[in-house]
């Protein structure tokens, strides 16, 4: 089976890119270990894993200087194993999980970087904070109590459809939550930063509405497993 370009697939997608500060995260998960070391010699540093037991795989036969991006729904009782080495976490999906996080950050003496995870689809099979508790959660008391976790701003994932201005909606609607927050006195643990919305499909869409951040996979490592 004919593997990737992945120097040629990399250089196409960030050519369109509509803004250069926009971080480009490459979404690793299925790919082997061979595909990504070619990835990380054409430059890629931060690598983006939906499953904590591949990522953990991955990390123990890489350089060490790859900057690993959980991006998928994260189990409480995985948060262990990526603990120790993980950059960020984007999928913080609930107040449950960020105890957890903190629970394993001073275990490993550790403030993990996390985002939450905002739920703006209108499938009901995506997770995620809604506005309400969002809002409520960083202005009150526990957060305060959160001392080994970092909150480095919000993640969304659009609709899965090919209604663009849906999708459009949507990202603006978690870029103006983004902004308002912003704009709120908030505990030293919240410094929000970083918006990661936008994949291979929708990227684009996601910087025209603010994303700092894109996860991308398929545009840079096509879309069937290599194995």
């Amino acid at each position: 089976m004919e593997e990737p370009d992945i120097i040629n697939n990399l250089e196409k997608t960030l050519s369109t890119f509509k803004n250069p500060d926009c971080r480009l995260v490459a979404v690793s998960k299925t790919k082997p270990i061979s595909i990504l070391e070619q990835a990380y010699a054409a430059g890629i540093r931060d690598f983006g894993e939906n499953k904590v037991q591949e990522m953990t795989e991955k990390a123990d036969q890489l350089p060490k200087d790859i900057r690993w991006h959980m991006i998928g729904h994260l189990q409480r009782n995985k948060v262990k194993y990526i603990a120790p080495y993980v950059h960020l976490i984007h999928s913080v999906d609930s107040l449950r999980l960020l105890k957890q996080i903190d629970k394993e950050g001073k275990k490993v003496e550790r403030i993990i970087p996390c985002l939450l995870q905002v739920h703006i689809a209108k499938e009901e099979t995506k997770y995620g904070w809604d506005e309400k508790e969002l809002m409520d959660f960083l202005s009150g008391e526990e957060i305060k109590t959160m001392k080994n976790i970092h909150i480095a701003g919000l993640m969304g994932m659009a609709t899965n459809t090919d209604n663009f201005q849906t999708i459009r909606n949507e990202f603006k609607g978690l870029s103006q939550l983004f902004d308002k927050l912003k704009s709120m006195v908030l505990p030293e643990q919240v410094q929000l930063k970083e918006l990661s919305m936008g994949m291979s499909a929708d990227y684009l869409i996601a910087q025209d509405e603010g994303s700092t951040m894109v996860r991308i996979g398929s545009a840079i490592f096509g879309a069937r497993n290599y194995t």
